[in-house]
């Protein structure tokens, strides 16, 4: 589900001031911002093992669930905030993406109530996990905007 958003971004809206003049791949760029982005990711995906396991002491359909939602949501959400240098809120996506990824984050909170959740092992969960998946999402998002902010102060313009 999180290709969805992902196979729209050839339709995004671009920030005028990345296509000011010609670019050129940079292959170290590229590495560094994987990296960096990458280890953000695995941070927080062992923080929301963690939360699922240890703070709401998740069963194993519950955590499969707990972890479905989080991490499309948070995979589909990031994306909004790496597209741009900027603030994501300061740089307005592209219309695909935008709809693509409000209509994946409905799909995959409605899933596991459909008659198809159980199908694929999962199960409607208890409200408290809610606002605790909600608040590791903004800490997921606020940290991405820091490190993109700290990223870009020690990258030259490229």
């Amino acid at each position: 589900m999180t290709d969805l958003p992902e196979m729209t971004i050839s339709t995004d809206s671009v920030d005028l001031e990345m296509i000011d003049q010609p670019r050129r791949w940079n292959i170290k760029f590229i590495r560094k911002f994987m990296l960096t982005f990458g280890l953000l990711s695995s941070v927080f995906d062992y923080l929301t093992f963690g939360v699922l396991l240890f703070f709401l002491q998740a069963t194993p359909a519950q955590f499969r669930t707990g972890w479905f939602i989080e991490s499309v949501l948070s995979a589909s959400t990031i994306v909004l905030i790496i597209r741009t240098r900027k603030p994501f809120y300061q740089s307005k996506p592209g219309k695909a993406l935008t709809w693509t990824t409000l209509a994946v984050a409905v799909a995959i909170l409605i899933f596991p109530y459909s008659f198809l959740g159980p199908l694929f092992g999962l199960v409607p969960l208890p409200v408290i996990f809610f606002p605790v998946l909600g608040m590791i999402l903004v800490l997921y998002i606020t940290s991405a905007e820091v490190a993109k902010k700290l990223f870009y102060k020690g990258v030259r313009s490229n």
